[in-house]
């Protein structure tokens, strides 16, 4: 806000503080011929006029980075404000934290923008949104490699959740017809209230997985169930059923195994095991984990998943 700091002082301004409703244009520039001389709107009166077109004079949220609360959205609300004669121009401001590749942030004038269609290629949409969900929106967030890692991790945390519980292999999504909003574990519901808290919110969902885990078979477990769907739903994660997760793979993954394949060998483990073999079972074992896929042994029987 120092004049002069971002912007050369102008010096027919009244004050320096003054923004520019009318940009004066030159002849090679985009102009209309107007009252004040032919010229263009400011950048900040763009805003004011598609609002009050298609929004009307008065809004309950507007969204944008924390660089732009000044000056874009300060002088936005001030010509608003007068040019309606409203006291109220929006409700609720929503000012996002920067993105961060590093100590930079992500930006076109940089030129180092990661897009999510590339993203897509490596990662799936669910490991990308959880990433993005692990910080407050109004706090940066630095983007990494590290940063993906930790989500997918954590994303297998829950999904392992629901995987242990009795009916895994049936779950697919919550039924939410008739679901009422108490109906939605209170934690993430508060954690969501409480200025979109995302990562407290995250929080909450793995001490509902932790719940699903402790939970007796029955009516306690299928509810603890429900209530980490439910809260999932809130959330955009939890979104395939848990066996189809770990072993479809992600994109990018070099693996070449079909489902099929990694069946048979199981079924070699299986057999070599039974006569004995147990240097031929782990052998398998070492081979499937070379070519990322990795098996945990139960009571039940043996499953796997892709790394």
């Amino acid at each position: 806000m120092i004049d002069g700091a971002r912007v050369e002082v102008a010096d027919y301004k009244k004050d320096p503080k003054d923004f520019v409703l009318w940009k004066p244009s030159t002849a090679d520039q985009p102009g209309w011929d107007s009252p004040w001389g032919r010229g263009r709107p400011g950048w900040h009166i763009e805003c004011s006029a598609m609002v009050k077109k298609h929004l009307g004079d008065t809004i309950d949220i507007h969204g944008g980075g924390s660089d732009l609360t000044f000056p874009h959205h300060e002088n936005e609300a001030a010509q608003s404000r007068c040019a309606n004669d409203h006291s109220t121009y929006v409700r609720y401001w929503l000012h996002n934290g920067m993105l961060n590749l590093g100590t930079e942030k992500m930006s076109k004038s940089l030129g180092n923008v990661l897009t999510i269609r590339a993203l897509l290629e490596q990662h799936s949409s669910e490991v990308l949104r959880y990433a993005l969900l692990s910080g407050q929106y109004r706090s940066s967030l630095t983007w990494s490699d590290e940063l993906l890692v930790q989500a997918r991790a954590s994303l297998d945390g829950l999904y392992q959740g629901l995987r242990d519980a009795d009916d895994a292999s049936s779950l697919t999504s919550l039924d939410r017809q008739g679901l009422a909003l108490q109906d939605y574990p209170s934690a993430v519901v508060a954690a969501l209230c409480d200025d979109l808290n995302t990562p407290k919110a995250l929080a909450a969902m793995h001490e509902l997985a932790n719940q699903v885990r402790r939970a007796p078979d029955g009516d306690a477990e299928k509810h603890a169930v429900n209530q980490l769907l439910a809260g999932g739903w809130l959330l955009g994660l939890l979104v395939h059923a848990p066996e189809s997760y770990f072993t479809q793979g992600q994109p990018g993954a070099k693996d070449s195994l079909s489902a099929d394949a990694i069946e048979q060998l199981l079924e070699k483990r299986k057999a070599a095991r039974a006569s004995g073999d147990y240097a031929g079972a782990d052998r398998i074992r070492d081979d499937l984990l070379a070519a990322g896929i990795e098996l945990e042994d139960s009571r039940e029987g043996t499953r796997w998943r892709r790394l």
